[in-house]
């Protein structure tokens, strides 16, 4: 067992240099950092073209690790989506996590009472294909929210 554990550990430390950078997991300074460069531009550049940016996966300012932005008004629809871009335009407010939380009702809550903050849920992970809890940021900006998440 012990044989096994190591050649799993050298094997691991060998193959680490060759793992893309997008797998690894972003950080919660990460997503409020990202998410206030969405908000930054969208304040300087207009929803347009910062929802070009943010839906844009060859932007690094947007796309970084496993994070990415998503912009939602405050009745759930969704405005721009920087991992799927097939949500943008559709009411998502009753979109639950797999253990049957609202995960966009509070993350639009939590905008309209306090501004800005954190909502826990459980979602899939895209690099593991596992469900794990992810930790959603938010903060409103006029009549929308905008967000990034981390996986803990």
């Amino acid at each position: 067992m012990r044989a096994l554990f190591c050649v799993l550990a050298a094997t691991a430390a060998l193959a680490a240099p060759w793992i893309p950078a997008h797998a690894e997991q972003g950080t919660p300074d990460q997503a409020v950092a990202m998410v206030k460069r969405a908000v930054a531009l969208i304040k300087s550049d207009g929803r347009a073209k910062a929802f070009a940016a943010i839906a844009d996966v060859a932007n690094p300012s947007f796309h970084e690790r496993d994070l990415y932005i998503y912009v939602y008004d405050l009745n759930g629809q969704a405005l721009a989506h920087g991992n799927n871009p097939k949500m943008v335009g559709k009411p998502l407010i009753g979109l639950r996590d797999v253990e049957g939380k609202p995960v966009i009702q509070e993350m639009v809550e939590l905008a309209k009472s306090k501004g800005k903050g954190w909502v826990d849920y459980k979602w899939p992970n895209p690099v593991t294909h596992a469900v794990e809890t992810k930790s959603g940021y938010v903060e409103r900006l006029d009549d929308m929210l905008v967000g990034s998440g981390v996986y803990k």
